[in-house]
């Protein structure tokens, strides 16, 4: 990302760029600064595209036309599948393409062994757009309440991020209710963020995994009933269940190396309170009983997926079932 930032600073810019990964604010944040500092308010030289099936003679068309009293043609688009199926003539294209014109690709799902992702990287480049870790999100929720004129302690930053989650959207807007929350006081305490802040819905998921480690049936289905009221589906909360296991697994593998809280949440990538509730969680269950959660969750989609089950009930079936 730091060459995003420094092809936007010295206004010297790529044939394509690639804006890929699971963070849609940093997605977002970037082709909004690469849009703004290439075509500005320029609407005429300025194309959009969005979704699968688009027309590449139309895309090449106009990628060959010279732009209208401006120094560039920018082309924006989003969620083309060309990084995931076959998409060779625009691969053999993008090398000819006017060095008047600029695309960006925005999307969601990339296939990194494709003939597109290899070129846009060879010609152009290819910004993952990652899930950011606790000290990355500490120093950028810092930031925002600094210019806000706030001050946060590390403690209630940990508590602040353990309820927020790790999505920076939500993150901003949990921000954006705390600066008004204390407006006539510089400094945010645990008080403040218990008061204002939402519980995302994958700390609900970490305590319902809680629940069903410790056998807690009853307090497992409370909660699960609590993210159907939400009007979160079934099967999202499946998926979520599934990681879960899923990094209780790699968390009980890494401490069977001797590893720490904090290099534990370096290697699977979560803030180190969440490393730290996991690790008892993975002293519960030997490896093999471990094993057999994630292998029921998949047999549990399996069975909605081929209609032998809905997707409440195959839940629910999982949530009562002995591990």
């Amino acid at each position: 990302m730091q060459n995003l930032t420094q092809d936007i600073k010295n206004h010297s810019f790529k044939p394509v760029y690639l804006l890929y990964g699971d963070e849609a604010f940093l997605k977002n944040s970037y082709k909004n600064q690469m849009r703004t500092a290439i075509s500005g308010d320029d609407t005429m030289n300025y194309n959009y595209f969005e979704g699968k099936g688009l027309d590449l003679n139309e895309l090449i068309s106009l990628a060959d036309t010279m732009p209208f009293f401006s120094e560039k043609r920018l082309i924006m688009v989003e969620d083309s599948g060309f990084f995931k199926g076959a998409s060779d003539e625009l691969v053999a294209y993008l090398p000819q393409m006017p060095d008047t014109t600029c695309i960006i690709f925005v999307e969601s799902e990339v296939d990194k062994r494709s003939r597109m992702f290899k070129k846009v990287k060879e010609i152009g480049y290819a910004a993952e757009m990652a899930r950011q870790d606790f000290a990355q999100l500490s120093r950028w929720a810092g930031g925002i309440l600094a210019r806000e004129g706030k001050k946060i302690t590390g403690r209630t930053m940990e508590l602040l991020l353990n309820m927020t989650g790790d999505d920076m959207e939500n993150i901003r807007m949990e921000l954006e209710k705390l600066v008004s929350f204390t407006m006539g006081r510089d400094v945010i305490t645990d008080e403040d963020v218990e008061a204002i802040c939402t519980v995302r819905v994958t700390n609900k998921i970490f305590d319902m995994v809680t629940a069903i480690v410790n056998r807690q049936t009853k307090k497992a289905m409370d909660l699960y009933e609590d993210l159907l009221t939400l009007k979160e589906p079934p099967m999202r909360i499946m998926f979520l269940i599934a990681r879960q296991f899923n990094q209780i697994l790699q968390v009980k593998e890494l401490m069977a190396k001797g590893m720490d809280k904090g290099a534990i949440a370096s290697r699977i990538k979560v803030p180190p309170f969440v490393a730290g509730k996991m690790m008892p969680q993975a002293k519960t269950f030997t490896r093999e009983q471990i094993l057999s959660c994630v292998t029921q969750c998949v047999e549990a989609e399996e069975a909605v997926k081929t209609g032998r089950l809905n997707d409440r009930m195959a839940v629910e079936l999982l949530i009562t079932r002995k591990f």
